[in-house]
């Protein structure tokens, strides 16, 4: 590739509007990853690849998505827009939802549309958006039903023994599909190497593109999609074996909540075959899931390091911009909850992780609250391309800067609830106009509702949401 611009702090100066000046942009998506990694200082989880990236990076301790599901969180993330649609929109059919109704071009451009039409490669690999592979159909595999048309350059998804990309999202390990999760395992730990389960095959991929993208005059964006630790939780066994004799610390709050909230009954894990048994009853077995989950998560952070390696083989580590992004978290037991799909902190709070060469104050953590909706003006920030006007996107190049600048509230959304996390307090607003109000300073965190204690606070940020989703 054509030498350009080495990214210094000068970075966050206007660049050249040249495409051939503009550094690339590498986005690793992680499904369901909680805030629990090394470097988020959980010492009983093995991530040392992210880990290392972490030390050159900006670490965001409070980043909170938009939707705890898949669908609806990456339409935030791949739009810079909240989803104000209907209640359905805000699911996993958000983005094909958006795509019914775009013009070409579209009055309000995707992140990557954005990136492409200013001269990038832009090559999705994996679960970027909802669909691994990024199409529609009985087994997601139609060219004619694109979920972001006209967004990427390539949108890929290998299949192999999966045979689909409908296989890979829930597959196990060497071609299992899921026909009727009740009768496929919710985990899993076969002996072999990384390809026998499918983010194997998607990182392989990855490095293909990798060095295709490198040789390319052009800057490329590659958004890479791992979908471990998705359920089920399937890994290869010398995962699993990093966590023998580890001692997992007690489940925060595992009491189911008293009154108004949006627990849940965990239908999604509980689907699967279970052998008969319930993690909310038997803490055994509670263990073993949570064992097998940071097997998933050791092998996705395996997949971080094999892309990290093949970028730095390319030459292009200093050019690159390089972003690692949870979807969404997900409950192993705390208020009795075994999935997402909740407005608590462990459904919404997620990692990101943003590198550029020469940050300032590399590996230091900031707390300043932020949401997965900035990313897309920060990345216009950094690539020194325009910020379209329609975004409700902020730039997080202040807390890249310096870890202590200040963050602002995260907005969030699950069926006809709503919420906004502030610095302090949490708001759940449900659609009877009902309310939880949590304080986050208080040992009690999010299983206190103060909603009737603190009427000041809780009309305040009844406004905040009416004024963000409701401009």
């Amino acid at each position: 590739m054509l030498s350009r611009i080495v990214l210094t702090l000068s970075l966050f100066s206007s660049l050249p509007a040249l495409a051939a000046d503009k550094p690339n942009v590498l986005l690793i998506c992680v499904d369901d990853l909680r805030p629990e990694l090394g470097c988020y200082g959980v010492d009983y989880i093995k991530t040392p690849h992210i880990d290392r990236l972490a030390e050159s990076s900006r670490i965001f301790g409070r980043h909170y998505v938009q939707g705890p599901t898949c669908g609806a969180s990456r339409y935030t993330l791949l739009t810079g827009r909240y989803d104000r649609g209907n209640r359905g929109n805000r699911g996993n059919g958000a983005l094909f939802a958006r795509a019914s109704k775009l013009e070409d071009p579209p009055a309000h451009p995707s992140l990557p549309r954005h990136l492409r039409d200013h001269g990038y490669q832009t090559v999705s690999v994996g679960k970027v958006s909802h669909h691994p592979g990024g199409r529609g159909g009985r087994d997601w595999s139609d060219d004619t039903k694109p979920e972001m048309p006209g967004a990427w350059t390539r949108y890929l998804q290998p299949s192999g023994d999966w045979r689909h990309p409908r296989g890979i999202m829930h597959g196990l390990a060497h071609g299992e599909i899921r026909k009727k999760a009740g009768n496929m395992d919710v985990y899993q730990a076969k002996p072999g190497g990384d390809e026998i389960y499918p983010d194997g095959l998607i990182t392989n991929e990855a490095l293909k593109e990798l060095k295709t993208l490198a040789a390319d005059e052009a800057p490329f964006f590659l958004a890479v999609g791992i979908i471990r630790p998705h359920l089920p939780f399937g890994a290869p066994k010398k995962y699993l074996d990093l966590y023998d004799g580890v001692e997992l610390p007690p489940i925060p709050h595992p009491a189911k909540p008293e009154g108004l909230s949006t627990w849940h009954g965990s239908g999604e894990f509980m689907k699967y075959n279970r052998w008969g048994k319930d993690p909310r009853k038997d803490d055994d077995f509670a263990t073993e899931v949570r064992r097998h989950y940071a097997a998933s998560v050791s092998y996705a952070d395996a997949q971080v390091g094999r892309i990290l390696e093949a970028l730095k083989a390319t030459g292009e580590m200093d050019n690159t911009i390089i972003l690692l992004w949870g979807d969404h978290g997900w409950h192993l037991g705390e208020h009795a909850v075994w999935g997402k799909h909740t407005l608590f902190e462990e459904s919404l709070r997620s990692p990101l992780i943003i590198h550029y060469p020469d940050i300032p104050k590399a590996g230091v953590r900031t707390e300043a609250v932020v949401e997965t909706v900035d990313i897309f003006a920060t990345l216009c920030e950094l690539t020194g391309l325009p910020t379209p006007d329609e975004l409700d996107s902020q730039s997080l190049v202040p807390p890249l800067k310096d870890p202590a600048a200040a963050g602002d509230l995260a907005i969030s959304y699950h069926g006809g609830s709503k919420s906004v996390r502030t610095d302090t307090h949490r708001l759940i607003l449900h659609r009877s106009g009902e309310a939880e109000l949590y304080d986050h300073r208080s040992k009690d965190g999010e299983t206190k509702n103060l909603a009737n204690e603190q009427k000041e606070m809780l009309e305040a940020l009844v406004d905040t949401i009416q004024d963000r989703l409701n401009p």
